[in-house]
């Protein structure tokens, strides 16, 4: 026979009545204590007797002693009720005060951009919450997988989600490795790249991402095409760093490489800005103060 694991509505009224009458051995310091009448607490004890469907207490016109049946249930329901304060107050704390353990779903590449400039002021402004970030280019189920939020491009999240922007818009650069420059012509106009090896994206859907650009206000796509397609921006970069052809990634990305000469900007009067990044979470859940102390700091930092 199939058991029913529900709890009762209803199982738990009366107990904190039972605890404090069982305490002060006195109905009316127990009333007194919980700040209700008298006389609902006796009525509280008499409905948590029916249902339970024994006497508790032995009352007196002099004294208030327990029942066998109610040192029994003392000594199970007391230290049980305890955990349950217990546990209350650590719920009521994440609530009120930025703590415990945050847990974020990011893509490498955000990581070394957005997020490693600003771990350890993080860390040492909010030392009560615990930090963990797992950097994957899938998509995850944010519920399901247990994170608190995730962080993506604007364009990689979810209508029913909240979106908090963390970054204004990015634009894209389009970079390739001198020695690949040298192999054939610079491309100067974006019909140029027809004959370059273009390094490709695999969205998350599955396609393959066209290479957005600006030509005067106008904004195009273009089909390119290339020995390799990757699911991530690092591996773009690196690639173009081997000098396996042209990538186009996030400009602060491939900031440091063109900076120190590994990499060569090409096209860029024709740059077109990605939606930027956005951390986002779903929108039936609250927002609890470790997540905004967050964002406020990632805001700050920036």
């Amino acid at each position: 026979m199939k058991q029913n694991f529900t709890v009762r509505q209803g199982a738990l009224d009366g107990v904190e009545a039972f605890l404090s009458v069982a305490r002060h051995r006195n109905f009316r310091k127990a009333a007194a204590e919980l700040k209700v009448t008298p006389s609902a607490m006796s009525q509280a004890i008499r409905t948590l007797e029916a249902r339970i469907g024994a006497a508790l207490f032995i009352r007196t016109t002099r004294s208030v002693g327990l029942t066998e049946a109610g040192e029994r249930f003392l000594s199970r329901a007391g230290p049980a009720f305890e955990e349950l304060v217990a546990a209350s107050e650590v719920a009521r704390d994440l609530g009120q005060r930025p703590t415990g353990l945050l847990r974020l779903s990011v893509p490498p590449s955000i990581v070394p951009v957005l997020l490693e400039p600003l771990i350890a002021s993080f860390c040492q402004a909010y030392p009560e919450i615990e930090l963990e970030i797992v950097a994957g280019g899938e998509l995850v189920d944010l519920a399901a997988e247990g994170f608190d939020a995730g962080i993506r491009p604007g364009q990689f999240v979810a209508a029913d989600m909240v979106a908090v922007r963390l970054t204004p818009p990015l634009p894209f650069a389009v970079v390739g490795s001198p020695d690949y420059l040298r192999q054939g012509k610079v491309p100067e106009q974006i019909e140029d790249l027809r004959g370059h090896a273009c390094l490709r994206m695999r969205r998350s859907n599955r396609s393959i991402a066209p290479w957005p650009f600006l030509d005067g206000s106008k904004p195009v796509e273009v089909i390119v095409s290339g020995p390799l397609i990757a699911h991530d921006y690092p591996t773009l970069l690196g690639a173009a760093l081997k000098g396996a052809g042209l990538a186009q990634v996030p400009a602060p990305l491939a900031k440091p490489a063109i900076a120190d000469g590994r990499l060569q900007e090409v096209l860029k009067p024709f740059a077109a800005n990605s939606s930027g990044v956005f951390l986002y979470y779903p929108a039936k859940r609250q927002m609890l103060p470790k997540l905004r102390a967050f964002i406020d700091h990632v805001r700050h930092q920036g």
